[in-house]
């Protein structure tokens, strides 16, 4: 049985301009999710796809091996499932079908080998599901959402307002870190929501959104005690 990783990290990012090679204690962000799978011991391959130059040669340096990705899935619209399903192609073009892939998104910092190991084994689980996507919980509850309406604020969902937090519906919402796939069922349906979908949790301290500098600022405080 294959396993492959897949961490998509295209070099356009706008909000953070260059994210996935920005450092992180010295070295490039994205060689923390490709050591993670290399320590994991899993995988048979682990490879980055991008069309930027300096981000191949980080993930080369890194021990990782590369994609040319296509232009078309270079902008800002390209959906990271469209990369993940064009790097099977690839491999299928090459007659290597992978039983399982493991899409590691660049920014994932602070996902662990435990975490990669753990994760797969929800496979084991039964029910057995088609795809395990971390997850992690709200920082504030969602339900208590408030949304404006001609000028003045009204709870979304009024149902919950007046109910105790312990007895609100416990929520989480995929944390951009990891997603597993079966293979088989990702070609058939290349998405990463289905109806048979588990959540790996992870802490929301391990898993940072890096979209802005005080994202990136942040992260650089939490990797001087997780990772230093």
């Amino acid at each position: 049985m294959s396993l492959i990783a897949i961490i998509p990290a295209r070099g356009g990012s706008k909000r953070l301009p260059r994210k996935n090679v920005l450092p992180i204690l010295g070295k490039p962000m994205l060689t923390y999710p490709i050591y993670a799978a290399q320590n994991s011991k899993m995988f048979d391959r682990i490879i980055v796809s991008t069309e930027d130059d300096e981000i191949r040669n980080a993930a080369l340096e890194a021990g990782a091996e590369v994609f040319q990705r296509p232009d078309e899935l270079a902008g800002d619209r390209a959906k990271v499932v469209q990369v993940c399903k064009q790097v099977l192609d690839v491999l299928r073009e090459q007659g290597e079908t992978p039983a399982y892939f493991c899409c590691i998104y660049a920014t994932a910092v602070f996902v662990s080998p435990e975490d990669l190991t753990n994760s797969f084994q929800f496979f084991n689980q039964d029910p057995s599901p088609d795809v395990v996507m971390g997850v992690s919980e709200f920082n504030l509850q969602p339900v208590q959402a408030l949304e404006e309406k001609e000028g003045f604020l009204t709870p979304k969902w009024p149902e919950y307002i007046s109910l105790q937090s312990q007895f609100q519906p416990k929520l989480t919402a995929s944390n951009g870190t990891i997603y597993w796939a079966r293979t088989i069922y990702f070609e058939q349906n290349p998405s990463f929501y289905c109806a048979r979908l588990k959540g790996y949790p992870i802490p929301r301290q391990r898993a940072i959104d890096l979209d802005t500098q005080e994202d990136l600022d942040y992260a650089r405080c939490v990797a001087e005690k997780i990772l230093s």
